[in-house]
């Protein structure tokens, strides 16, 4: 005799994460990412944050690895900062701050991963995950639009300027002479 047990919500994997991201499913793709870890004992929600991080690096579509991105912004950001196994005071390795500060948020997420994996998570090092992994990945969004834009024939005129004389785009002559009674500047 066969029941049908629902899914414990403490059975969550790392897969489903991933699976949720991959998935062509409405019922599944939209899933709550809080839902799924609202449940998820603290060191799920570490492994969690390892397995996106493989699953960033491997994905070859776009859309995935955004996704990805978000999700992990959304696990440092909200999830495990409100577990109380985190431990609150931590440090944050300056390099990486200073990569963050610089827009590299793929080495300043390699320097807070080793550091994590040397002294164990902390709030810091979440706090600074987070912030990396969303300018990440609105640098990731905001790279595709520009090469989408390069790549239109009609726009290559935009990336070709070397010089300011370059610039096809010119002021109109009459732009440049005041009007009759009016102030010049405007």
């Amino acid at each position: 005799m066969s029941r049908n047990v629902p899914e414990s919500r403490s059975a969550t994997t790392t897969k489903d994460l991933a699976h949720i991201i991959t998935a062509t499913e409405p019922a599944v793709r939209d899933l709550s990412l809080d839902e799924r870890c609202h449940h998820s004992s603290f060191d799920e929600l570490l492994a969690e944050c390892a397995q996106l991080e493989t699953f960033r690096h491997q994905s070859f579509n776009l859309y995935e690895r955004v996704r990805a991105c978000f999700f992990l912004y959304a696990l440092h950001r909200f999830h495990l900062p409100s577990r109380p196994e985190l431990p609150v005071s931590g440090r944050i390795p300056f390099e990486g701050y200073a990569h963050l500060l610089e827009r590299r948020f793929e080495e300043a997420i390699a320097l807070f991963l080793r550091a994590q994996q040397a002294n164990g998570p902390s709030d810091a090092l979440s706090s600074a995950l987070a912030a990396a992994y969303h300018r990440l990945a609105f640098q990731t969004l905001a790279d595709q639009v520009r090469r989408s834009v390069r790549s239109v024939r009609g726009n290559q005129w935009m990336f070709r300027v070397g010089h300011p004389h370059d610039q096809p785009l010119r002021v109109r002559p009459e732009m440049l002479r005041p009007a009759t009674g009016a102030s010049f500047p405007f």
